[in-house]
C-alpha cells in the first residue's frame, strides 16, 4: 500500500492512496485500487476502471480505502493469490 499527503496546514490539498500487487493487477502497473484528486477531481481506480467519488473528508476516504483493500486481501487469500 502507498499513502501520499501533501497537507496546507491542517487541510489534505493532494493525495494518493494506492494498493499495488503486479500479481493481480500487471496491466494498470500494478495497481488493484486507488483514491487520489488529481486533475482537480476526487476519483476512484479500480482494475483500470476509474469513476468519480463524493468527498466527505479525507479521513473518511482513508477509512473507506482501507476497508476495502482488508476486503481485497481476504478475497486474495480465499483465491489463494
Amino acid at each position: 500500500m502507498r499513502e501520499e499527503i501533501v497537507h496546507r496546514g491542517a487541510e489534505v490539498v493532494k493525495y494518493s492512496l494506492a494498493y499495488i500487487n503486479p500479481r493481480i493487477c500487471g496491466p494498470y502497473n500494478g495497481r488493484v485500487l486507488g483514491y487520489d484528486n488529481s486533475h482537480g477531481q476526487h476519483h476512484r481506480h479500480s482494475m483500470g476502471k476509474v469513476s468519480s467519488v463524493d468527498f466527505a473528508g479525507y479521513e473518511a476516504l482513508l477509512d473507506r480505502f482501507e476497508r476495502e483493500v482488508k476486503e481485497l486481501w481476504r478475497h486474495e487469500d480465499e483465491q489463494g493469490s
